[in-house]
């Protein structure tokens, strides 16, 4: 059973900062991307970072330059570092993970990032 689960969110102020840890479990085919998406109340779900299978990253524009995504070595845990943080990044945020074989993907039940202004 795949599961993943994620970490680390809570209340900050504007300006702070957080890290977001997902860790996976259950599953035994290769990888092909890791990512953080977000969905804020009212609004759309959007994808707020990615890490490909060969290493590649990338961000939504309002991002970057303030968060990084990273993952470990056996690639069983996924980041996503949070700095700067702004009242407009209030959202649950939640993991994804996309599979080689049959372009499976998986999701976690998110955790709640709220930014104080």
């Amino acid at each position: 059973q795949v599961q993943l689960v994620e970490s680390g969110g809570g209340l900050v102020q504007a300006g702070g900062s957080l890290r977001l840890s997902c860790a996976a479990s259950g599953i035994i085919y290769s990888i092909n991307r890791m990512a953080w998406y977000r969905q804020a109340p009212g609004k759309e779900r959007e994808l707020v970072a990615s890490i490909s299978r060969g290493g590649s990253t990338n961000y939504v524009d309002s991002v970057k330059g303030r968060f990084t995504i990273s993952r470990d070595a056996a690639w069983k845990t996924v980041y996503l570092q949070m700095n700067s943080l702004k009242a407009e990044d209030t959202a649950v945020y939640y993991c994804n993970v996309g599979l080689t074989v049959r372009g499976d993907t998986f999701w976690g039940k998110g955790t709640q990032v709220t930014v104080s202004s």
